[in-house]
């Protein structure tokens, strides 16, 4: 009897042991962001003490310059690299990403030959299914004629490749242009019809959690619901389809739907802008995905988390408690050379667009 209760406590704690092994998370930044910045550095050091996890922030180049210009395809080469070098990432690792940063993650769970398995993946402000409107300029003449200027010309192979973010505007009265010659959203999200690749599907729906967090308001998103593949129709800017009314999701193109029917997608809304998060709702909604629970033990503890999980257009919002650890819609602000170099192309020095605004 003495002998049967010892082997039954080794086989309880043998089993305790292997759900509540963690594995570390690493952080990929969005656009205009750096490793290195006081907010991120931040960020990443509380996840990793509230959750008790080792967890990194990727960086890719220089940080704030090469997010901008640098194509996500590369980047997500960089980071896929990276994360093959890091030998505390073998055994795998979960992916926290903020705005732009969850595409490039993305691409790196797709994309990435022989890296390291990835877990969960979490991500706050992600344009999954791509963005209407280029980031954030500001307002007058100058922003105005800067914003058209990059629509009319953002498929062009030139704006692909030194833009990043054409990498995902997707404009839905240019579908045929965007889908031929878009660069990055079209193949992560297999959109091509004869170009579907099965093995990014495959990788894909292996996560073990997807958790799409959408900020009530978003002022960069447009639309926000873009950040649970929630989109406009092809051709039109109205109505915004939720993500179960998408393509993507009925025709099952990257697995999203295979996920979702396994009851591994957590669709979530909390105040705040462009992920602006506030502690309580990191540690409510970011940090139970990165203690090393299985998803079949995140679906029994985590049923405030599971409440959020939309089964139509209807949400649940809760208002503001705490000021934000991240203001994301900060990072989302033209680079001055930038802003130079637009200038000069349309005639404006920067002294008359000051004069302008």
């Amino acid at each position: 009897m003495a002998l049967s209760s010892i082997s039954f406590l080794f086989f309880f704690s043998s089993f305790i042991f292997s759900v509540s092994h963690s594995i570390p998370f690493i952080v990929i930044h969005g656009i205009g962001d750096q490793c290195s910045n006081r907010g991120l550095k931040k960020f990443t050091q509380e996840l990793s003490s509230f959750s008790g996890v080792e967890g990194y922030c990727i960086e890719i180049g220089n940080g704030s310059w090469d997010s901008w210009f640098v194509s996500l395809k590369e980047q997500a080469e960089i980071v896929c690299e990276k994360v093959k070098q890091m030998k505390e990432l073998k055994e795998g690792y979960n992916i926290v990403g903020l705005s732009q940063g969850n595409l490039i993650g993305r691409g790196v769970v797709e994309f990435c030959e022989g890296g390291p398995p990835v877990k969960n993946f979490v991500s706050l402000g992600g344009p999954h299914a791509g963005t209407a409107s280029v980031p954030l300029c500001g307002s007058g003449i100058f922003c105005i004629l800067a914003d058209q200027l990059i629509k009319g010309e953002v498929y062009s192979s030139y704006i692909q490749e030194h833009l990043a973010p054409s990498g995902y505007l997707k404009l839905p009265n240019a579908i045929p242009d965007y889908l031929e010659n878009c660069k990055f959203l079209p193949v992560l999200n297999n959109e091509i019809p004869d170009k579907r690749n099965s093995p990014y599907k495959e990788r894909f729906s292996s996560l073990q959690n997807l958790v799409l967090i959408m900020f009530e308001p978003d002022p960069v998103l447009i639309p926000k619901e873009t950040s649970w593949f929630g989109y406009y129709p092809d051709g039109y800017f109205n109505p915004i389809l939720p993500p179960q009314s998408t393509q993507l999701y009925i025709e099952d193109w990257i697995g999203l739907r295979t996920l979702d029917e396994a009851g591994k997608v957590h669709f979530i809304s909390v105040p705040g802008k462009h992920f602006g998060i506030s502690e309580p709702d990191m540690k409510k909604y970011v940090v139970p995905y990165l203690k090393g629970q299985t998803s079949l033990e995140a679906r029994f503890s985590m049923r405030g988390v599971n409440q959020k999980v939309i089964q139509s257009n209807m949400m649940e919002v809760e208002e503001p408690s705490t000021p934000p650890l991240l203001d994301g819609s900060l990072s989302y602000s033209w680079p001055a050379p930038f802003k130079t170099f637009i200038g000069e192309f349309i005639g404006i020095n920067q002294e008359e667009f000051t004069q302008r605004k």
